[in-house]
């Protein structure tokens, strides 16, 4: 097996909770972690818009100031109930994020082994991005 091959794609979707509007969509090629992407698809928020992240984006604040992640516990360091409170209350706002998410894996080409054009890629995800953006903003 080759070094240089690979397989995995990776989709970044950043969107805005109140309004449920995928705003931007970056994807790469390679298994690559959230935080990577994230620095490496440019995208530019405002300083003083609140940005909420998975597990995945620790370490983001000091890229973006006003970001909120979950507290994560260690085995020396377990979660007070405070920070179980916070992370409840995180993931109830995650939750429109994780309906969005499903509406682009209605489309069989994101649920599925990709089998199309890599090059491609980003463009059918942008193209799924704006139906759904359409679907949710009640256009037909």
């Amino acid at each position: 097996m080759s070094g240089g091959r690979r397989h995995t794609l990776k989709t970044q979707v950043v969107m805005d909770v109140s309004t449920r509007m995928i705003l931007c969509v970056a994807t790469a090629f390679g298994s690559m972690h959230d935080l990577t992407l994230f620095r490496q698809s440019g995208v530019q928020i405002h300083p003083e818009t609140a940005l909420i992240g998975d597990a995945g984006y620790q370490g983001i604040r000091q890229h973006h100031g006003h970001s909120v992640t979950p507290h994560k516990a260690t085995k020396k360091a377990p979660l007070t109930p405070e920070q179980r409170q916070q992370n409840r209350e995180l993931a109830s706002t995650r939750l429109r994020v994780e309906h969005v998410i499903r509406c682009l894996k209605i489309f069989r080409v994101l649920k599925d082994i990709y089998r199309h054009r890599r090059r491609r890629f980003s463009v059918r995800v942008n193209l799924i991005a704006a139906v759904c953006n359409r679907t949710v903003a009640g256009v037909a």
